[in-house]
């Protein structure tokens, strides 16, 4: 049975008796123990590498599928954006003779004069590549990066009440 010691009263553990160096047992338990760590290394190996290429396989996949999700939303807003464009375009191509009769002729032709730039941007909107464009968008922030910021946080916020209304809706 265990000693105890007075001041803790835990149990001491007994000595067990270790195998000699010299044993002839010694040598192949160590031999057997190396070799199953060996075989373990190697399946446990075997098993990562398996999960990291199913991993990424899905990784690859779950990414084409995105891209190909935005692509189709970004040429959805560029064909919103270009129908826009001509919608407003238009309107205020129609109202030109409004703007004659009540502000005078001048602001008549400029809103025609505006109306036709309007339809034209929208035309080269919806003609543009996806390359084209985002081309067209890294040459305006390099040249404008102050109002490139002002349109993000602008849009960040609009973005921002938009959602904030659709969570009070439901």
């Amino acid at each position: 049975m265990a000693e105890t010691t007075p001041e803790q009263d835990v149990p001491l553990a007994e000595p067990t008796a270790l195998p000699l160096a010299d044993s002839d047992e010694s040598p192949s338990r160590f031999a057997r123990a190396v070799e199953d760590a060996t075989g373990f290394t190697a399946s446990a190996r075997e098993k990562v590498g398996a999960t990291a290429t199913e991993w990424g396989e899905a990784a690859g996949l779950v990414a084409g599928q995105a891209k190909d999700k935005g692509l189709e939303l970004v040429r959805q807003g560029q064909s919103m954006t270009s129908g826009a464009i001509a919608v407003v375009g238009r309107t205020l191509g129609d109202t030109a003779p409004t703007i004659d009769e009540k502000l005078g002729v001048q602001y008549g032709d400029f809103a025609r004069t505006a109306a036709q730039a309007l339809q034209t941007t929208a035309e080269k909107i919806e003609a543009k590549d996806l390359t084209e464009i985002g081309g067209d968008v890294k040459d305006f922030v390099r040249q404008n990066p102050m109002v490139a910021v002002g349109i993000a946080a602008v849009a960040g916020y609009a973005l921002a009440r938009m959602v904030r209304g659709s969570d009070r809706e439901a």
